[in-house]
């Protein structure tokens, strides 16, 4: 795709060129030909069925998962030599973002085909692919992933089940019960994490009829009713020993690394889904009348228009970049590599970071679409015969699926800092150039000619903030910055926004050339309308962190770089929101 691979956070330190990106316009036919095909068994396969899903009907669950194995849905990921199509990330993101406007259906999608069958393939012995992978990949069975438990969640290794060799030697026990299995009630192999003799913790591939697994009760849950979500009960569950999964003791490495990818693929779920709640949205708004009027002509639905679109545009730009950015490394790792997979692993673990930004972000703009299009329903919004409701009580899960929210955003700053101690990021040599920049007088002068020059302009200045904010916390806490959650948040929303402004941006300004008239209008009007949303947010987490660390004349001095380094001028602002609104609504669709 590009010729300069990245390293992980790199976006911090860096200037990135518009031709160093990949964006949705670089999709080639093939992959605008699957993701026309996932749209359109969707549409004429899922959504029929909806209403019976929602009511627990696993069974229709079941046969479209198996509908999903003859399309080769099932088998992206999948290598080759085992009937996998082993295509490139952004084509699995691409699917992942057009299943989900299946609903609790893509639940058990991607469940399926992530943490589902992942664990499999990239830590799976020749002959446990040999004996699960066709099966997974075909749809005649289903997977599904046991790592969280009643006592444990976030700290996955504070897992009580355990595993017991057996006597004779040829089985581990496993006794314990997992919490908030997805697809539990009807899955076929599960994942299972367990402590072998209480201590070293270990994956191990289980069967349904396993002697000694059960399954326990479907929850009641707030949304994705349509899902299946249960605990998984092991007494003494007999699993062979060559069902052990990766190594004794090495379960994290599954566990962690299995997860980056979840946290990438449910970015782009959740981008799917936002782009689906807004074309409702827009339809419901152009339909309600009040005041003789369309209710999209009022300001305050344009508003709420505009923002959506552009932070969906935001949103789709940050997932495909992140596709674009793994897929390159993928690309140089050789499958006579040995240990291809560990390989390919720490190929993926590099962007840990972008994976954890691509979860929390685009998980968020979710949220505020869904908020948006039940307040533009207003009191029909609340009630269950309108989609706007449905979207309103599903989207709520993805801010907890995949680590929470919070875990994700401590993971992001904890992770830089962990890389710049060993030297992989110079963050602290970059941060003693931004305090010097901060004493500088800034003389800059803005190029007439180019579009985004404000924005990168921006971009500049919201680095160096960035880097201002993490020297100063390393200063002042050296080792102890990790138990100083309140200013890792504010640090993580920095970079979140950073890389999301920067995202959007790039795709804009590589789009421009193929685009003319209204089409230019609308790319630099998300960009424009995105920008200040979120340089007013990135602004607020960096004051907020500097009032954490510092205090006197430090603080002053910070406060007003800040001030300086995060001033974005919006002019055009209304206009830009104006024109955005007006193409939407005009097309009623996500106009991207």
């Amino acid at each position: 795709m590009t010729t300069r691979l990245f390293k992980g956070a790199e976006y911090l330190i860096t200037e990135v060129n518009k031709d160093e990106i990949f964006t949705p316009e670089d999709f080639t036919d093939e992959q605008k030909q699957i993701g026309n095909t996932t749209e359109q068994f969707v549409l004429n396969e899922v959504l029929p069925l909806r209403d019976e899903i929602e009511n627990h009907n696993f069974d229709k669950v079941v046969e479209l998962m198996n509908k999903c194995g003859e399309l080769g849905l099932l088998m992206i990921d999948a290598p080759e030599e085992y009937g996998g199509l082993e295509l490139d990330k952004a084509t699995s993101m691409l699917v992942a973002e057009r299943i989900s406007h299946s609903g609790s259906f893509s639940v058990a999608f991607s469940a399926h085909t992530g943490i589902g069958t992942l664990p499999l393939v990239y830590y799976g012995t020749p002959a446990q692919k040999e004996q699960y992978l066709g099966r997974i990949i075909s749809g005649e069975w289903v997977a599904a992933y046991c790592l969280t438990e009643p006592g444990s969640g976030s700290d996955a290794l504070g897992a009580l089940a355990t595993a017991t060799l057996s006597e004779d030697g040829k089985y581990y026990l496993l006794n314990g019960t997992k919490q908030f299995i997805t697809n539990g009630s009807f899955a076929n192999l599960y994942t299972v994490f367990a402590k072998i003799d209480r201590e070293h913790f270990t994956a191990f591939l289980v069967e349904r009829t396993t002697e000694g697994l059960s399954v326990g009760p479907e929850e009641k849950k707030l949304g994705i009713k349509g899902s299946s979500t249960t605990q998984i009960i092991l007494d003494n569950a007999k699993v062979p020993v060559e069902n052990l999964l990766g190594e004794i003791g090495k379960g994290h490495k599954i566990a962690f690394n299995v997860l980056n990818v979840g946290r990438f693929k449910l970015g782009a779920a959740v981008t799917g889904a936002a782009k689906h709640a807004l074309v409702t949205g827009i339809k419901y708004a152009n339909e309600r009348k009040q005041f003789g009027v369309p209710i999209a002509s009022f300001g305050a639905i344009r508003e709420k228009i505009s923002d959506m679109t552009a932070g969906i545009f935001a949103a789709e730009s940050l997932v495909y970049r992140l596709a674009g950015l793994i897929d390159d490394r993928l690309a140089t790792i050789s499958k006579e590599t040995p240990d291809y997979y560990d390989a390919y692993q720490q190929g993926i673990e590099e962007y840990s970071i972008e994976c954890a930004i691509a979860k929390v972000f685009c998980s968020e703009i979710l949220a505020d679409v869904v908020d948006e299009v039940v307040q533009i329903h207003g009191g029909y919004g609340f009630i269950q015969e309108y989609p706007a409701e449905g979207f309103y009580r599903d989207e709520r899960i993805n801010r907890i699926f995949e680590g929470t929210n919070e875990i994700n955003r401590l993971l992001i700053p904890g992770i830089i800092l962990r890389r710049s101690m060993k030297g992989e990021i110079p963050l602290q040599k970059e941060a003693m150039k931004a305090f010097e920049a901060l004493m500088t007088p800034s003389f800059v002068e803005l190029d007439d000619a180019d579009p985004f020059a404000r924005e990168k302009a921006l971009l500049t200045g919201l680095k160096q903030a960035f880097l201002i904010i993490a020297g100063s916390g390393v200063q002042k806490y050296m080792d102890a910055i990790k138990d100083e959650q309140e200013l890792l948040l504010a640090a993580a929303d920095m970079a979140i926004n950073i890389f999301a402004i920067e995202s959007a941006m790039l795709r804009a300004e590589k789009m421009l050339p193929t685009l003319s008239g209204a089409k230019q209008a609308n790319a630099i009007a998300a960009v424009r309308v995105f920008t200040f949303n979120a340089a007013e947010k990135t602004a607020t987490a960096a004051r907020k962190a500097a009032f954490f660390i510092e205090e006197g004349d430090n603080l002053t001095m910070i406060l007003a770089g800040i001030r300086r380094f995060t001033k974005y001028d919006a002019s055009g602002l209304l206009q830009a929101k104006r024109t955005l609104a007006d193409a939407a609504s005009a097309s009623e669709k996500y106009i991207f």
